[in-house]
């Protein structure tokens, strides 16, 4: 595996390709581009570099003083099993414009992968991470 980066840089992020992606997605797959778009402009997005291709992403949105939310966090499926993921949510939760806030997400998938970094299950969807 190459180096992987990840950066909260818009201006590099290649958002047609992130349209790609989250279309692959089961809660995603049918949301409107122009949704996307607009989503991805109000919304501090986290980009998943392997030489210089998206190959994954998290979006945070936030009012930087009580809670961040974590959303649309996707890895590829071909670079899936080696710590990606891992190593994107740490960035996020270690950040320091997060660090202190109550985290928030809601999936059907890979509690797992969250309660490793802190989220509690609050429902069967909702989890929650509080410092």
């Amino acid at each position: 595996m190459s180096s992987i980066i990840i950066s909260d840089d818009k201006t590099k992020f290649p958002v047609e390709k992130a349209i790609e992606l989250l279309h692959t997605t089961y809660w995603a797959e049918k949301r409107d581009p122009e949704v996307i778009r607009k989503s991805i402009e109000n919304s501090i997005v986290f980009g998943v570099y392997s030489e210089d291709s998206l190959i994954g992403m998290a979006r945070v949105i936030t009012d930087f003083a009580t809670t961040f939310y974590l959303a649309d966090f996707i890895i590829d499926e071909k670079y899936r099993g080696n710590g990606i993921g891992k190593k994107l949510i740490s960035t996020i939760v270690s950040d320091n414009r997060f660090s202190s806030l109550l985290g928030i997400l809601v999936t059907r998938d890979a509690h797992g992968l969250y309660e490793h970094f802190g989220f509690k299950r609050d429902t069967e969807r909702a989890m929650t991470r509080r410092v």
